[in-house]
């Protein structure tokens, strides 16, 4: 089919909302390991979509979902092996105390959920998030994406912090002490949101930052908002989203990176390696008292088919130890992007870790002005002209994003390398 013809059969039949990557949109008809193909044939590079966690189209994956979707496919209020060995999976790898599991569909019905059970335990009604944040598209979670709709129409019991950006922010690295003046700024929102009349219920923190970056936190910030949340009665939720399922790097979860045990985690996108499949887990005594009171079932969530493709993505990442590539490729991505950062000014700042990085790019060094949402949808589409598929993130749209499915190789590292600079070459000409 034309692609014109596609755009308008889209743009008629579908919603406004729908938005397209790039100059000129992308006609994906095909997906293997870490390469994507459009409708001429050609291959692209995937560094953007961290969904298919191990790669599109893995087979082992593909099998699993496939047998059991011939098999049977029902629901949580009959009994099934694999929603249980999912969880006891995934109970031996969360961090802290976290014992108990429960599946949903989505990121953002898994932090919805988590709230709610946060407010219930708690008896508290306020949230605490980050300016410029991404937690969902259900209303509540909608009300904590701070991204997503002005600031004027912000629910008086949310507090909204500052970002430990220590490029953009207020306290840069150079400041020894600028995880406890980003403290101090947090305590100063809790202090005004009890003013308004509201108690913390509970901090959810997306342990990259996404939404600004991806950042890298002071550990004494991270530590030290925990215990503050925690002394004012709230729980400490961690998004880990983004972050779960070795993105990071060293560890399962990012949680276990910064060394925080979060009292609820949940996590999404990576689970099903593209399909929908997501996590709300928590200690017992916890999900023990919200049950006194309430239920909770979800059609859909921890069905078996999600189930056996849920174990499925776990068997890959250790059979094919990909928490160890995450690693050592991140290690040699990370080392490119810093000497691209040194013969291209357009980069301002390069931050991450695993195999999620973001490049911080600027008008002027000095003034560290961000190129515009534009300019950005601009050189992605140049690099898009190499063969390589990257995204955008940043409070300004300002970030050159980097989140590819966990096999990302050095040879594809070398690649995306080689496009990120000829890319940059071409647009600063």
């Amino acid at each position: 089919m034309n692609k014109q013809e596609l755009i308008a059969r889209r743009a008629k039949t579908l919603g406004p909302t729908y938005q397209n990557f790039f100059d000129e949109p992308l006609h994906l008809v095909r997906g293997a390991g870490t390469a994507l193909w459009d409708a001429t044939g050609r291959e692209y590079l995937d560094c953007y979509n961290n969904v298919v966690s191990v790669g599109h189209c893995h087979p082992h994956v593909v099998e699993a979902l496939c047998n059991q979707a011939a098999t049977l496919n029902t629901h949580t209020r009959y009994l099934h092996e694999a929603i249980v060995e999912l969880g006891e999976m995934l109970v031996k790898k969360l961090p802290g105390d976290i014992d108990t599991c429960i599946f949903t569909c989505t990121g953002s019905e898994a932090n919805d959920l988590a709230v709610q059970i946060a407010r219930h335990v708690s008896g508290q009604q306020g949230v605490i998030v980050t300016e410029s944040s991404y937690h969902g598209v259900s209303h509540l979670t909608r009300q904590l994406s701070t991204d997503s709709y002005p600031p004027a129409n912000r629910p008086d019991w949310l507090g909204v912090i500052e970002p430990p950006n220590l490029y953009r922010g207020p306290y840069r690295r150079d400041d020894p002490e600028a995880g406890q003046k980003y403290l101090e700024l947090a305590r100063q929102e809790l202090d005004r949101l009890e003013q308004r009349g509201y108690k913390p219920a509970a901090v959810m923190i997306d342990l990259v930052w996404d939404s600004n970056g991806p950042l890298v936190a002071p550990r004494d910030y991270l530590h030290g908002l925990c215990a503050e949340v925690r002394r004012r009665g709230g729980l400490v939720i961690a998004d880990e989203v983004q972050a779960g399922y070795c993105r990071s790097g060293q560890n399962w979860w990012a949680s276990d990176n910064y060394g925080i045990e979060p009292d609820i985690l949940t996590c999404g996108k990576p689970m099903g390696g593209g399909h929908p499949l997501s996590l709300m887990s928590t200690r017992r005594d916890i999900i023990t008292d919200y049950s006194q009171q309430y239920h909770y079932f979800n059609t859909f969530g921890g069905n078996p088919v999600s189930a056996a493709v849920g174990k499925a993505v776990i068997e890959v990442i250790e059979n094919e130890a990909l928490l160890r590539n995450v690693d050592l490729t991140g290690t040699y991505l990370e080392a490119g992007l810093r000497e691209l950062e040194q013969r291209h000014r357009l980069i301002g700042d390069v931050q991450g870790c695993g195999l999620f990085w973001g490049l911080d790019m600027v008008a002027d060094r000095e003034s560290r002005e961000p190129l515009s949402e534009q300019q950005m949808r601009h050189l992605g589409s140049l690099i898009v002209e190499q063969g390589v598929i990257t995204g955008t993130s940043g409070r300004y749209g300002q970030v050159l994003k980097l989140r590819p499915p966990l096999p990302f190789s050095k040879a594809d590292a070398e690649r995306a390398l080689a496009a990120i600079d000829a890319a940059l070459s071409q647009f600063e000409a």
